[in-house]
């Protein structure tokens, strides 16, 4: 048996590190800002222990352009390095001493942003060279100049920089020349340094002289004139070292979460209805803010997403793992420094971190709906509309969440009064509690459509609920699978007899042998395919003919419509079946049976099967207008 170590050059690593290590060009100046922070923060660390002498003042980020040179440079005024660091820290690849920096200081928190010493690297993948001009922090250093051209070669040597900290000078290649433009590096520091913790400079911008104001004088007319006001050059700090989620709550009213909202979403002109702001410092560091949007039936999601970022540097707004599905409609931004990425920062590893991280999330976001809904009901039930999809969703996909949401999910009726869980089963059990003491709740997902068969519902004295989500369906079964005796029902599903039954039977008119002749002269008149007669002892008040949709069928369609399936695959893809119900009592029906002309019956049986169908939206087309023109010869 032989061992060894596996050896690798560095002709093998760099063209790795050039080509692959990075899925995207532009994070270079993420990464080589990442880079400038650390050693600032490392600076005001140490500063703070002593170990840095003198005032470090208010060090700053400034990245420059010189387009005839072909040239970016990224300054800092950091800790800088003597040669023995650039040698340790430069000339060896995955060496970071930012790590080493922070194992040092482990007991504090430094916000250090790197990890595994790559960064740097990303320099090559738009430059044909790189220089580094740097001179350390530390007294009586000498400030050395490095240079590299992607080869393992490099020189070292003495320079004669007077500053402390680290100029980095990017000669740019000629398929990245669109990193020259000043709109591309706007473009890139407002994605990914748009929070960082230090001052960034890019360039200077005139703003108006605080210190003028200007002067108005009148002529001999009495006209006014007003000098202009006058203007001074001030540089272009590109970010917010001090983002709103840095902060402590106790710190923020509600107009500074609104304004950070503005800052993360300019192109937002909505307000958003709430905020959740995350702070949690075991057993893992996050925090963040998360707001709720007003969430409209045809939401976008691929827009205005959730940001992560990482010791405040954008990392992605692929939040997926770590915010549950049904929160990745809300908008916000999520830091944490224990997020495990890849070498590239730019997505997350498979952790058991991440799904604590989630857990945590699920639960801040449900005790801060507690708190709404109790701290001012009526504001929370006015927000219903438009957070119910978010909420509802949760239900179905988290079931922690659902187990909270008994204390604020809402249940709405056509009359708009709004229910929690045990408010409602309280509200209709004693009315609504069928023969075999199963409590049922009826439901209508349109209250114009619908509307007859909810009066049919009230004149009986029941409540019904408004449920008009998209996922409804998913929801009501997952209720009556999760609740012990009790069902839903939408009110169109069967005659409000049927809906709910109790023990009293309801005797026909008609005999037995009236009911046969009666439904094959409705069988021959209504086309098989699509409805199922159906004969019933009603009122006689009732309608003569009443059209309903089964409810398992019906609810099965739409759950594999919207997603999720229902069981049967396939269902959604078949014809839609309807029952009709005849109320053999009522007095037209009677008149029905008992007219001797075919022509006349098939006339009355017709007007009345399209009444019924016009009720439920069902009469178009052709049969609408046959329907008007034969009503107008009725009434002549």
């Amino acid at each position: 048996m032989a061992t060894g170590n596996i050896n690798v050059t560095a002709e093998n690593i760099f063209p790795i590190i050039k080509k692959f290590l990075y899925s995207d060009h532009e994070i270079f100046l993420r990464e080589l800002i990442s880079n400038a922070t650390d050693a600032t923060l490392k600076l005001k660390h140490l500063s703070t222990l002593g170990e840095a002498k003198g005032d470090v003042g208010i060090p700053m980020i400034e990245i420059k352009i010189d387009k005839e040179k072909k040239e970016i440079r990224i300054i800092d005024q950091g800790v800088g390095m003597d040669a023995e660091e650039v040698e340790k820290y430069i000339n060896q690849v995955a060496f970071s001493g930012a790590e080493e920096f922070v194992e040092k200081y482990k007991d504090a928190d430094t916000g250090i942003i790197g990890h595994f010493g790559l960064g740097f690297y990303s320099a090559f993948m738009v430059a044909e060279r790189v220089e580094i001009f740097t001179k350390s922090f530390k007294e009586g250093s000498q400030a050395v100049r490095w240079e590299c051209d992607g080869s393992p070669q490099y020189t070292l040597e003495d320079t004669d920089r007077t500053e402390r900290g680290t100029e980095i000078v990017l000669h740019i290649d000629e398929d990245s020349t669109e990193f020259l433009e000043e709109f591309k590096i706007k473009e890139l520091l407002s994605k990914y340094n748009k929070f960082m913790p230090i001052p960034i400079k890019f360039g200077t911008k005139e703003v108006n002289d605080p210190a003028h104001t200007p002067e108005t004088t009148k002529d001999k007319e009495g006209k006014e004139t007003t000098e202009p006001q006058k203007m001074i050059t001030v540089d272009d700090i590109i970010n917010n070292p001090n983002p709103a989620w840095t902060k402590q709550p106790s710190e923020l009213n509600d107009e500074d979460y609104k304004s950070f909202y503005r800052e993360l979403y300019p192109m937002q002109f909505e307000e958003p209805l709430f905020n959740i702001h995350l702070n949690v410092d075991y057993p893992f560091n996050l925090t963040g803010i998360l707001y709720f949007p007003k969430i409209s039936k045809n939401i976008d999601p691929q827009k205005d997403k959730i940001q992560l970022y990482q010791n405040q540097v954008f990392v992605t707004d692929n939040v997926e793992g770590i915010v549950p599905d049904f929160l990745q409609m809300l908008r916000g931004v999520i830091d944490s420094p224990d997020i495990p990425l890849n070498v590239s920062r730019s997505y997350l590893q498979a952790d058991g971190a991440v799904k604590k991280i989630s857990s945590y999330i699920t639960r801040k976001v449900a005790d801060k709906l507690v708190s709404l809904f109790k701290n001012d009901r009526k504001a929370f039930e006015e927000k219903w509309q438009d957070i119910k999809i978010i909420i509802e969703y949760g239900m179905l996909s988290e079931d922690k969440f659902f187990e909270k949401s008994e204390k604020f999910a809402l249940y709405p009726t056509i009359d708009n009064e709004y229910f929690i869980w045990d408010e409602l089963i309280e509200k209709i059990k004693d009315n609504q509690t069928d023969k075999d003491g199963k409590t049922v709740i009826l439901y209508a997902s349109d209250k114009n459509t619908q509307h007859s068969y909810i009066q049919a519902a009230k004149d009986k004295g029941y409540e019904v609920l408004l449920l008009d989500s998209p996922i409804v369906s998913h929801l009501i079964q997952k209720m009556e699978t999760s609740k012990e005796n009790i069902s839903f029902v939408r009110v169109d599903g069967d005659h409000i007899d049927n809906l709910i039954k109790k023990d009293d039977v309801k005797i026909s008119k008609l005999s037995d042998e009236e009911q046969a002749s009666l439904k094959t002269v409705l069988e021959s008149n209504i086309p098989k395919e699509t409805y199922t007669v159906q004969l019933e002892a009603m009122d006689s008040t009732a309608n003569p003919f009443i059209i309903t949709q089964p409810e398992f069928m019906r609810r099965m369609k739409e759950m594999q419509a919207s997603g999720g399936g229902g069981g049967m695959m396939g269902m959604s893809n078949f014809p839609d079946m309807y029952n009709l119900v005849v109320n053999t009592n009522n007095e037209l029906v009677s008149e029905i049976l008992n007219t001797k002309t075919a022509k006349k019956q098939e006339r009355l049986i017709k007007q009345t099967f399209d009444l019924a169908k016009l009720s439920q939206n069902l009469l178009h087309g052709e049969e609408l207008t046959e329907f008007i023109k034969r009503s107008y010869e009725l009434i002549k």
